[in-house]
């Protein structure tokens, strides 16, 4: 920041050097980047996520359906599908986790572990779990709230990561000036150090 405030500064300063007009357009081009092409990124992304999660939602919502399921014993193991509408909003010791027997919408019987918030699960309680077009166990489908968030989040990240690598991309570029800068420097030195301090003794 103080490199580009100090480009007016700099300008007409006759012991600035080429190299700092330089560094400080660098760092004025980032900033702008910063403050422009970032809020732009962060935005389209996040548009563009929301549109895909929309739709994803939408699908997810026409495809997925609740199904009443028959509680057969409750399971040990864990299971891979969190379930019946209450189990998203309950903390995890309050759910169960449930062998339950249902049936496909053609007719097929289908078992499976699932997890279910019902302060019943004792063989024979009826439960609602989620399932897709093939009667298969499936998580809730996605809200439309849930979605609009990922989105802002996806957005969000997208600016950071543009702003990161907009920082980076600056340091590299001063750090590869500032190389040839010292390279210059020892070239210099390599061709006026041996006379050094010897002007005039004739030598």
């Amino acid at each position: 920041m103080r490199a580009v405030l100090g480009i007016r500064r700099w300008r007409r300063n006759p012991v600035c050097r080429d190299t700092d007009r330089h560094e400080a357009r660098v760092a004025l081009a980032a900033l702008l980047l910063v403050l422009l092409a970032a809020p732009a990124v962060g935005w389209t992304t996040g548009s563009l996520a929301d549109e895909a999660f929309r739709r994803s939602a939408v699908t997810q919502q026409k495809q997925r359906h609740l199904t009443a399921a028959v509680v057969v014993r409750t399971a040990s193991g864990a299971s891979r599908f969190a379930q019946d509408p209450d189990s998203a909003v309950t903390e995890e010791p309050l759910r169960r986790s449930v062998l339950a027997r249902w049936a496909a919408p053609d007719g097929t019987p289908r078992t499976a572990t699932v997890w279910t918030a019902s302060s019943k699960s004792a063989p024979g309680t009826l439960i609602r779990i989620w399932t897709d077009q093939r009667g298969m166990p499936v998580t809730r489908p996605m809200d439309t709230s849930t979605a609009h968030t990922h989105a802002v989040l996806a957005g969000i990240g997208a600016a950071l990561l543009a702003v990161g690598a907009t920082e980076a991309a600056r340091r590299i570029v001063v750090w590869r000036m500032r190389q040839q800068r010292y390279a210059r420097i020892d070239r210099a030195w390599a061709e006026v150090g041996p006379d050094w301090g010897r002007t005039g003794t004739g030598s």
